[in-house]
């Protein structure tokens, strides 16, 4: 039997304690489609841009989403496809 070892087990749970707030898995989910700034997230989820930022940090910090300039826009997106391949499984195994 392969086990990870402990370092990867605790960086894998909070991977997932990430997916465990709603807030976060709207903002991964709005950004599966097309990058967005900030405004444009709290506009589509209702949402104070202060709150958004907050949560994008630490999305940003997980390594789950990257930003890019433009003047002063800051543009969101998926970090990779493997964060798009988790939120999709998780809508299909809830789904099943």
């Amino acid at each position: 039997m392969n086990i990870p070892k402990d370092e990867e087990l605790y960086r894998l749970a909070d991977l997932f304690k990430i997916f465990g707030n709603p807030t976060r898995i709207r903002i991964l989910s709005a950004l599966k489609t097309h990058e967005l700034c900030v405004c444009d997230i709290a506009d589509l989820l209702g949402m104070t841009q202060s709150a958004i930022s907050h949560q994008l940090r630490i999305l940003k910090q997980m390594q789950l989403v990257k930003f890019r300039r433009d003047g002063k826009t800051v543009y969101y997106s998926l970090a990779d496809d493997h964060v798009y391949t988790i939120l999709s499984q998780g809508m299909e195994h809830i789904n099943e």
